[in-house]
């Protein structure tokens, strides 16, 4: 499947922000302590991108049915499932981190590593406004 430019602008949003909160984050702890919150943070971004191609799979599906309904249905199916997915992800990063005696993953990167979809919007809006 090809990717519209605005989708993949937003993915290499996506990235550079994650990018910037690892070096945050391994700034912000300097020590091994840095790698869980770098990994939460590359698995809420992977998640981030994931849910960047299911919208633009979405938009053109719906595009091309015939009957306004369905497409108001399948969009809001789809919008739902997005958002399951990323309550299931959330959980099981909540539960490997209270469970495993060794930290794996840090609940704060991936709290911040979902953000980095917002982000990613803002800063690909704004540069677009300035073209």
């Amino acid at each position: 499947m090809q990717l519209s430019l605005s989708s993949k602008r937003i993915i290499r949003m996506i990235a550079l922000a994650a990018f910037v909160m690892i070096i945050g984050g391994a700034l912000f702890y300097r020590s091994f302590e840095a790698l869980p919150f770098a990994f939460g943070v590359l698995v809420t971004s992977a998640l981030n991108v994931l849910k960047i191609i299911m919208l633009e799979r979405t938009v053109n599906k719906t595009l091309d049915m015939e009957d306004p309904d369905s497409g108001r249905n399948y969009i809001r199916l789809q919008y739902l499932f997005r958002y399951f997915i990323t309550a299931v992800v959330l959980v099981v990063i909540g539960i490997i981190h209270t469970r495993s005696a060794v930290p794996v993953i840090s609940i704060w990167g991936a709290l911040f590593g979902i953000f980095t979809m917002q982000i990613a919007v803002i800063i690909t809006r704004h540069m677009k406004q300035e073209e």
